[in-house]
């Protein structure tokens, strides 16, 4: 039984047709595939139109609780955290590909991996272009080249650090102006290298977390001295309780947690900064509460956690 997607002004219905749909399912000799599941909401469903998605990759917050989200047609749309429409725009051209990043600067400025583009475009929240601050545009591996760039972060000094996959997988630093500064990272299974470092974080330290992707890892580095070093890694691949299977994104709170969202394993898990599983949730499914290969995963003022249920084409809210 799958149930419609849930848009703004019947959130608050939600849990109890949840649990109706659950009474339905036992009635009829089914067993749900996890009847505790704490969905709050959902919203979204497959399309063009607005408010609608069309294979989403990736999805941010601002510090309003506004989820900016990108999908396989280039446009961002703007949500509030319980899912109601506000704005829209796209990306400049999407012929080669769409972008797989999002996430804001300091100024409240949102940072995309225009990933097929190789570069890093600046928007206003309210959609503007800010040509002057875009980072790349060449194909290649010299320094403040790029392959295909995946995901931004800026630190409290002002300075960017860009990822990127391909044949030379690493993340680039620049100044708040642009400027190249360093590069560690190459293609490979060791430290300090990456298979497809697919998203970031930065934590209170300016360290910055990579989500190894296909290495199925998380490492963590200082950049502040001349040369990055590694603070520390933990992972490996496998669908247990504490395993990964293609991480894609994360995201960290004010307590030392990290929650990991994987593709590969269709589920967020809760850890400690040293990787300890604290907490799991998602299946694969189509259900509320079920989950097909999400990408992205951010975190609410309020402690709640939106899911991009990418193959879904929706948001999920739980709490973990």
């Amino acid at each position: 039984m799958i149930l419609p997607s849930i848009g703004f002004g019947q959130i608050r219905s939600f849990q109890t047709t949840l649990w109706a749909a659950v009474a339905s399912l036992l009635a009829l000799g089914c067993t749900p595939a996890d009847p505790r599941e704490e969905v709050e909401a959902i919203w979204g469903g497959q399309g063009t139109t607005t408010a609608r998605f069309q294979k989403p990759r990736a999805m941010t917050i601002d510090k309003d609780d506004q989820l900016y989200i990108v999908d396989m047609t280039g446009r961002i749309q703007v949500f509030s955290r319980d899912g109601e429409y506000l704005r829209s725009w796209r990306t400049p051209t999407i012929a080669n590909g769409k972008p797989s990043g999002l996430s804001f600067d300091r100024d409240g400025n949102l940072l995309v991996a225009d990933t097929h583009y190789f570069r890093m475009l600046v928007y206003t929240p309210e959609g503007k272009l800010l040509k002057e601050k875009i980072i790349g545009g060449e194909c290649g591996f010299e320094p403040g080249e790029f392959n295909f760039v995946t995901d931004a972060v800026q630190d409290s000094r002002g300075h960017i650090f860009i990822a990127e996959y391909g044949e030379h997988d690493r993340i680039q630093e620049f100044t708040a102006g642009g400027e190249f500064v360093k590069q560690w990272g190459t293609h490979g299974s060791g430290d300090m290298q990456f298979v497809r470092p697919q998203n970031l974080a930065i934590d209170k330290h300016d360290h910055i977390w990579v989500v190894d992707a296909c290495n199925h890892r998380i490492q963590v580095f200082d950049p502040s001295g001349t040369e990055a070093k590694l603070v520390r890694t933990w992972g490996e691949e496998g669908s247990e309780i504490g395993q990964l299977r293609y991480p894609y994104d994360l995201v960290l709170d004010d307590d030392d947690h990290v929650y990991v969202c994987e593709f590969g394993n269709h589920r967020v898990q809760k850890f400690t900064l040293d990787g300890e599983s604290i907490a799991a949730w998602g299946v694969s499914g189509r259900r509320p509460g079920e989950l097909c290969q999400p990408w992205a995963v951010a975190r609410d003022s309020r402690g709640r956690l939106h899911i991009l249920d990418t193959y879904n084409h929706r948001v999920q809210r739980i709490r973990l």
